[in-house]
């Protein structure tokens, strides 16, 4: 498949993962200026990642278009979840802008009321935030239900297969079509002697849940009924079954402690045939100076599950501190960080999909990304469903069922944990929705 044609689908693809009723139009009233706020300087928080390194790697160029100073604070996932919490409860932040996960903080920071909408910044700036830029799936993400926009989604990012085409190639195995062929897959490329694993991908508590969402999704799961889990059903125990025997017969020691920096690195190294992850994940594994497989990086949509074939994806988003007294300058980082330009250098340097149309139609940029890649992206983005229950203790949810998931790896029966599991969160669930 040509790049262009690829092109073409990873916009049909996240055109169709999401859809909103059209907005009322945004008004310009001034005309817009860069330069607006420059000598201000501002604190950013950003994520560890691969958006929040490409902001920080071009950081230099927001401070020589705006004449702001940024300071930015790149801090690991998990820790950076923790640290806003206590931030944003404290009412005084350290930082002005903040990036964030959309399926774990937006609506803990939507009922807080803790980033400011966007809409009145919008409308002065209406000519370069160009709206109808925008894919109706990163609208979908950014616009809560009162209207609001609390942030700007930075990138849409489905999960995806990644596999070593020389070690498939040595051992005659085909790209998996089904679970069943992932596992057999997996079976034939496992080669510990020559300190090889069939398939790597998350087995850190909280962390894996994304991973096993995939399998019990596809065997017909559902997170939620009628308000009640629907978490310790048979699906739920037969997808949990495989994720464990996946793992453990065929995934690297100590598969429990690997989150996907872990799994990533093993990959890099050409020491796992294959590797389950996000599709933000890619630059790595086609950079000279840090991959060993340059060249020989397969990439896929996830295979077909037992009912369905999907996969799981998750956003990015980043926003303004509604307690910073420097929202205007805020602002501004956040419209140059989801710029037609930063988005096109988002998608080329493999952080995932764009929340823009043109962010897909740059031919610079375009030029430098593997075709492959594209084309899983864009089938990955085209069968791609919310990997994590829409609630607000979602990362207590992770938690729980994660440490449920690590037990199994540690040789826990796959049903009671998930009954304990169950038992254990639903009054957590019912307590977040008034039920308790």
């Amino acid at each position: 498949m040509s790049a262009e044609n690829a092109r073409r689908r990873v916009l049909q693809a996240a055109a169709g993962a999401g859809a909103l009723t059209a907005l009322p139009a945004l008004a310009q009233t001034q005309p817009f200026s860069w330069r607006r706020y420059s000598g201000q300087s501002i604190e950013a928080h950003l994520i560890k990642s691969p958006r929040g390194e490409l902001l920080q790697r071009n950081a230099g160029e927001f401070e020589a278009l705006t004449g702001i100073k940024v300071g930015i604070d790149l801090v690991p996932e998990q820790q950076s979840r923790q640290k806003v919490t206590i931030e944003f409860n404290s009412k005084k932040p350290s930082f002005d802008v903040v990036q964030f996960g959309y399926h774990v903080q937006k609506r803990l920071f939507s009922r807080g009321k803790w980033l400011e909408d966007l809409r009145p910044y919008m409308a002065e700036a209406a000519s370069e935030f160009d709206r109808a830029d925008l894919l109706p799936s990163a609208l979908a993400t950014a616009v809560d239900v009162d209207g609001r926009w609390d942030g700007m989604p930075l990138n849409l990012d489905p999960f995806m297969l990644y596999m070593n085409k020389k070690l498939f190639a040595a051992k005659g195995v085909a790209v998996p079509k089904t679970m069943v062929e992932l596992r057999e897959a997996a079976r034939k490329l496992h080669d510990p002697s020559a300190g090889v694993v069939g398939l790597v991908g998350r087995g850190l508590k909280n962390a894996n849940v994304p991973l096993w969402a995939i399998f019990f999704l596809g065997a017909g799961g559902q997170y939620l009924n009628g308000g009640k889990l629907a978490t310790d059903t048979a699906e739920a125990v037969s997808s949990a079954t495989f994720y464990r025997d996946l793992l453990k017969a065929y995934g690297p020691a100590g598969i429990s402690g690997f989150n996907w920096n872990e799994a990533q690195s093993l990959f890099l190294q050409g020491r796992a045939a294959m590797w389950i992850d996000s599709s933000g994940f890619s630059a790595p594994l086609e950079d000279p100076t840090k991959s060993r497989v340059v060249g020989n990086v397969g990439y896929s949509a996830m295979p077909a599950g037992a009912k369905k074939r999907l996969t799981v994806t998750f956003s990015d988003g980043i926003g303004v501190s509604s307690f910073s007294p420097k929202k205007g300058p805020a602002w501004y980082f956040v419209l140059w960080a989801t710029s037609k330009n930063m988005q096109a250098r988002l998608l080329s340097g493999g952080g995932g999909a764009p929340i823009r149309a043109s962010g897909s139609a740059n031919k610079t940029e375009l030029a430098k990304i593997n075709p492959e890649y594209l084309a899983a992206l864009a089938e990955s983005l085209r069968i791609a469903v919310p990997g994590l229950p829409i609630i607000e203790p979602v990362t207590e949810f992770r938690d729980t069922f994660g440490i449920a998931l690590v037990n199994m790896l540690n040789g826990a029966d796959p049903a009671a944990e998930l009954k304990r599991a169950t038992a254990e969160f639903q009054p957590v669930l019912d307590r977040s929705e008034g039920r308790a």
